[in-house]
């Protein structure tokens, strides 16, 4: 039972952290996370732990638990990962892909396109949802696992670096996810590579700046 109300607090403390809720340099302490959760010390414990190993926390010996700030460092790992992994994730699905997952993908686009304007936060989900149904679609549970937890990071990028959320509603990012649409609907393997890594490129540039490309 201790198990699941670990893995529970880790859920939702990592969604408060990816989320910007808990921003970087806000403390956690056992006893008053605890009480909040009304559990025990030990869930809470092996929540806290597990979190650190994924670096979302930083222990402070008698203090508790800072969360970490996210360095350019952090940013650059998560791109290159995604840059190794994105564009095969796209050759794989174009080869096997179904009409129902091209007509997923399109109903995130049009939420993403819908709403970019007003919501830039919304319109990340819908667009984070389009990369995450892409990978899901294919088939491999460790590439599935691995940009599961950079599209997370990602995620917190754009919360935690406010300057990132206007990103989110230039035409430009929606062209590009329409481009790596338009190839996988027509089974163009090497045109959704090449797309995912235009794309993935224009983020980079967005959050690194082109002196890091």
């Amino acid at each position: 039972m201790a198990g699941s109300i670990s893995e529970r607090l880790t859920v939702a403390l990592r969604d408060r952290i990816n989320s910007g809720v808990l921003a970087p340099g806000s403390m956690l302490v056992e006893p008053a996370l605890a009480q909040e959760f009304n559990v025990s010390k030990t869930p809470v414990r092996e929540s806290l732990r597990q979190l650190t190993s994924e670096g979302l926390l930083q222990i402070l010996p008698k203090k508790g638990y800072l969360v970490r700030a996210i360095s350019m460092n952090d940013v650059y790992e998560v791109l290159e990962m995604r840059l190794l992994l994105e564009p095969y994730v796209c050759s794989q699905v174009a080869r096997m892909h179904s009409a129902q997952l091209i007509q997923t993908l399109q109903g995130h686009l049009e939420d993403q396109e819908r709403l970019a304007a007003s919501d830039p936060i919304a319109s990340m989900h819908a667009a984070r949802l389009f990369h995450t149904e892409l990978s899901h679609a294919a088939r491999n549970s460790r590439i599935v696992a691995a940009l599961d937890s950079c599209f997370a990071q990602t995620a917190r990028a754009h919360y935690v670096l406010p300057a990132m959320q206007p990103y989110m509603s230039q035409s430009d990012e929606l062209a590009e996810h329409r481009a790596i649409l338009d190839a996988l609907a027509r089974a163009d393997a090497d045109g959704a590579a090449q797309a995912m890594r235009s794309h993935l490129a224009s983020i980079r540039s967005a959050m690194l700046g082109p002196a890091q490309l």
